[in-house]
């Protein structure tokens, strides 16, 4: 049952995060103001867009980025405020076991990371397309195609190749499409280039050749323009990595399949992405248990020491975490295991710091 102290705490503990995270949330809209107010007043974005279409989803998104720190944060400053006013002792005095303290910290580190889980795949998702096209339409330049060299695998068995691609224009460069059955080549069509038809949804090729292989049986056909649906759109070429923030998790899972079947070069960002989705919900439980046992102990330094210590382990975790997923994105370590890197030994640096802890 919850207890008069179990309720104490977790309005302590709620109380400082929401706080703490409503006064960073002012102060960084304040700044983003000053630096975007520019744009605005260039492109002419209406006052209704700027409220709702881009700061009122820019919240939920930050609030779930900065959710780990700020729990940490809140965790080290109410508890060590309650360390110098000699409450834990106090507490602890009383017959109440370090252990069962523990349990309202639990608690409230639960419902901040079932938030976080459910801000990350449930509601950032949609409010990131709304917030992401204000910032195409009205802040960010117009994407563009920079590739050279393009392969793809549109379904199994079938690539294509192209040289480069026109974004502005929707024209690809000397195309190839092949297919391969039983590791063999059965089909393949070369092309100087190819249009997008908006209007028919399809691809026109021109200047073609197609080469059909049955065994030792070899046909070609040329001819100057065909219309043909390809699994393939021009979006494809112009897709930016942070689009995947627009997926939940049920979509971001359907996505990563269809590019590991294109061989996509990108898909260890978007595993990483799909991991630190499970991952950051689990830190605030971690840096909960590591801020309570490092700030219930009262020190010569008061407050100031325990929030100093908690600003460096914090921000280490952080450095981490980004130095970890680095090295999934450009190196050859897995996505999984490079966010859950950070959780395990920042976790059993928790477990240590609990059993050091004054009981």
């Amino acid at each position: 049952m919850i207890k008069k102290l179990d309720l104490y705490i977790i309005k302590k503990f709620l109380g400082t995060f929401f706080f703490a995270i409503i006064l960073i949330i002012t102060i960084v809209i304040i700044f983003d103001i000053s630096e975007k107010v520019d744009d605005f007043i260039q492109k002419q974005a209406p006052l209704k867009a700027i409220i709702f279409d881009y700061y009122l989803n820019f919240i939920p998104y930050f609030v779930n980025l900065f959710s780990p720190l700020f729990t940490f944060i809140s965790v080290v400053f109410f508890t060590a405020k309650l360390a110098s006013n000699t409450e834990i002792i106090a507490i602890l005095a009383s017959g109440i076991s370090f252990r069962r303290l523990l349990r309202p910290y639990i608690y409230s580190s639960l419902i901040l990371a079932v938030m976080s889980f459910y801000l990350s795949n449930f509601v950032i998702p949609p409010a990131n397309r709304k917030r992401l096209e204000f910032e195409n339409t009205y802040i960010n330049s117009k994407a563009r195609c920079t590739e050279k060299n393009i392969h793809k695998q549109i379904r199994p068995g079938t690539f294509i190749y192209l040289e480069s691609f026109n974004s502005s224009s929707n024209t690809g460069y000397k195309f190839t499409i092949e297919k391969i059955k039983e590791g063999k080549l059965s089909y393949k069509l070369a092309a100087d280039f190819i249009n997008w038809d908006s209007i028919k949804c399809k691809w026109q090729i021109n200047n073609y050749k197609i080469r059909r292989i049955n065994g030792m049986i070899e046909s070609m056909t040329s001819g100057n323009r065909l219309d043909t649906t390809i699994n393939l759109t021009p979006y494809e070429f112009i897709r930016k990595k942070n689009n995947i923030e627009t997926m939940n998790y049920a979509e971001l899972n359907k996505f990563i399949a269809e590019e590991r079947l294109k061989g996509s070069e990108n898909i260890e960002f978007y595993l990483v992405e799909k991991h630190k989705r499970i991952a950051f919900p689990f830190a605030t439980l971690v840096l909960t248990l590591i801020g309570v046992s490092l700030s219930s102990r009262k020190v010569r330094g008061g407050i100031g020491m325990h929030i100093g210590t908690g600003l460096t382990i914090s921000f280490s975790f952080i450095l981490f975490m980004q130095v970890s997923t680095t090295f999934a994105t450009n190196g050859n370590l897995s996505p999984f295991i490079s966010v859950w890197i950070p959780n395990l030994i920042f976790g059993a640096l928790g477990i240590y710091l609990l059993r050091t802890a004054p009981k």
